[in-house]
């Protein structure tokens, strides 16, 4: 069984952005960058599916500039056996919908029996790419994966939901987006990272999967969030209330 596993490039997790001074967007110039924490769990569980014999072959998938390189390059030491970069240019932002066709396009050339992605991107947080890869495919979806588990010809994921936890049970081939507590992703080993270079990487374009990426929509403006103001004390409790009164909040 094939799965494929979508990566993304965002701003290291650890990394506290800055917004441009012209409010255009935010400044990534000398910032450092990293695979998508969701993603390293994505990729992470696709490689203990191949452990346990489920899984014969990892191909990792990433749609963005040339430095994206280096986020598969860590997808491939970690274990993933081959990649493919959609490439763009440096400074294009690609929408969620258009990614969703690309990876249908190459869900068609390599006929995966398991999509494998993280729920969301810690830049955007659209949450779409995995729903919108499933809709236009035509196959069942498991969002927000706790765990995951293949029976068969069907996979069973336990979904965090907002009453608790939910499971289903698809049939393949399917769709499966990532949540945090699915697992714990590995660090990749040196003997691992010097492996990786020698691995298969592919470069192809949006146009080799017939996707225009021309942005639908335009950002008018990104902002600082508001300064926290700062608390008051209070003598007592009444004096408490009353002021949680004089907010509204009591």
């Amino acid at each position: 069984m094939k799965a494929l596993v979508c990566v993304k490039r965002v701003i290291d997790y650890n990394v506290k952005p800055r917004v441009k001074a012209d409010g255009s967007g935010v400044d990534l110039a000398n910032v450092k960058m990293s695979m998508n924490p969701f993603d390293e769990i994505a990729v992470e569980e696709a490689i203990r599916l191949k452990e346990k014999g489920v899984v014969s072959e990892i191909v990792a998938v990433s749609v963005g500039v040339a430095k994206s390189q280096e986020t598969l390059r860590t997808a491939l030491a970690m274990g993933a056996d081959r990649a493919v970069l959609v490439q763009v240019e440096d400074g294009t932002e690609v929408e969620p919908l258009a990614v969703a066709k690309i990876i249908k396009g190459i869900a068609d050339e390599e006929q995966p029996a398991l999509i494998i992605t993280g729920k969301q991107a810690i830049d955007d947080d659209s949450n779409q790419v995995g729903q919108m890869v499933a809709a236009l495919l035509g196959r069942p979806q498991g969002t927000f994966a706790n765990e995951v588990s293949v029976e068969g010809d069907a996979v069973v994921v336990k979904r965090e939901i907002d009453g608790g936890l939910q499971t289903v049970k698809l049939a393949l081939p399917a769709v499966v987006t990532t949540d945090l507590r699915l697992n714990e992703p590995r660090y990749a080993s040196l003997p691992n990272i010097m492996k990786a270079k020698s691995k298969p990487l592919a470069t192809k374009s949006p146009a080799d999967y017939g996707v225009d990426i021309a942005p639908r929509l335009k950002t008018l403006k990104v902002s600082e969030p508001p300064v926290r103001s700062a608390g008051i004390k209070v003598p007592d409790v009444d004096t408490l209330v009353a002021k949680l009164k004089e907010m509204g909040v009591a």
